[in-house]
């Protein structure tokens, strides 16, 4: 084979993934340490996380679900529970940050540990039918259903220690706030407007839109704030931080010293905040991708959500619907 011909294979085959550890730059990047929000749920009860999972997907998955990441914890009960409806499946499941999610479709992949992931998912998870506007604009998607919607509040240490009460407190003196970041974890199409509503975003903000970034002396923006804030509470690092209500509540029940300070309903979106699940035009799995759609919108699946603390869509929402 001539040399020319063979670099070309080699190129080829890791950006395909088929060369493990490849580097790459292709795709959106995921931040490092995410194992657990990439994993593969076998039907015999077997579990591959990391850049295992991401290979794993292209191989064994018979259906691949990206999801805004803040379902992370309600992923295995949900799995489980679809797998005895369609026993024999195998299932690949990443749990990012909405935008990140978002940017991947469009980008074809990821790259993690310097390796590259193709691919797209069967189902999309947004809180952003904006998002889905630019899908269809794509000829990537045509419908969609609400199984959930969510609410914000404010996470602080157990016993409020600073006595934050309110927005506005998070920008008294000494107050060390989490925030998620505004470029792309989808929370903050939801909190930024009530920030720049209560005229608190542009000090919180310093003006700067970065991801990881110590945005002003007293704000951090995080990677991915379901994971970071309350371990920057627990740990002393921040005092508090707008999460979504479930977060805390899952915070709480694995242990986590945190409470969370309700908003009032202008402010927490409860009735806005959705939770939307979108079947490809491209999935490779087309029918499974339509079952696990159904899937989280039936009782079963809204029982699930339910039990963690999100809050049910109504029957009209959870019907499959073009998309506007």
């Amino acid at each position: 084979m001539r040399w020319p011909l063979l670099l070309f294979v080699v190129a080829a085959l890791a950006w395909r993934g088929i060369l493990p550890g490849a580097a790459a730059e292709q795709g959106v990047t995921i931040p490092e340490n995410r194992d657990d929000d990439l994993r593969v749920f076998y039907a015999d009860g077997r579990l591959v996380k990391g850049a295992a999972a991401l290979q794993k997907m292209a191989s064994d998955a018979e259906l691949v679900l990206w999801l805004a990441g803040n379902q992370y914890f309600v992923m295995e009960d949900l799995i489980h529970r679809f797998q005895q409806d369609h026993p024999g499946l195998d299932v690949g499941v990443v749990t990012l940050p909405d935008g990140l999610l978002f940017k991947a479709i469009q980008a074809g992949g990821f790259s993690y540990a310097g390796a590259a992931y193709p691919g797209k998912p069967d189902v999309y998870g947004t809180v952003d039918l904006g998002n889905l506007k630019v899908l269809k604009q794509a000829g990537l998607a045509d419908r969609y259903l609400i199984y959930a919607h969510n609410e914000l509040e404010i996470m602080v240490a157990k016993g409020n220690p600073k006595k934050i009460a309110n927005l506005e407190d998070m920008l008294r003196p000494g107050i060390r706030t989490s925030m998620p970041n505004p470029v792309n974890e989808g929370i903050m199409k939801y909190a930024r407007p009530v920030l720049e509503r209560h005229h608190l975003w542009q000090a919180l903000s310093g003006g700067k839109e970065c991801i990881a970034c110590q945005s002003t002396p007293s704000n951090w923006f995080t990677a991915v704030h379901h994971r970071e804030t309350p371990e920057r509470i627990v740990t002393g690092l921040s005092d508090a931080g707008i999460v979504w209500k479930t977060e805390t509540l899952e915070a709480i029940r694995t242990g986590r010293a945190v409470e969370g300070v309700a908003l009032p309903a202008a402010d927490s979106r409860r009735d806005e905040a959705i939770y939307a699940a979108v079947p490809l035009l491209t999935a490779k799995h087309s029918q499974a991708a339509s079952q696990f759609v159904s899937f989280v919108g039936s009782p079963a699946g809204t029982s699930i959500y339910t039990r963690f603390g999100f809050v049910a869509a109504g029957p009209a929402e959870a019907q499959l619907s073009a998309i506007p």
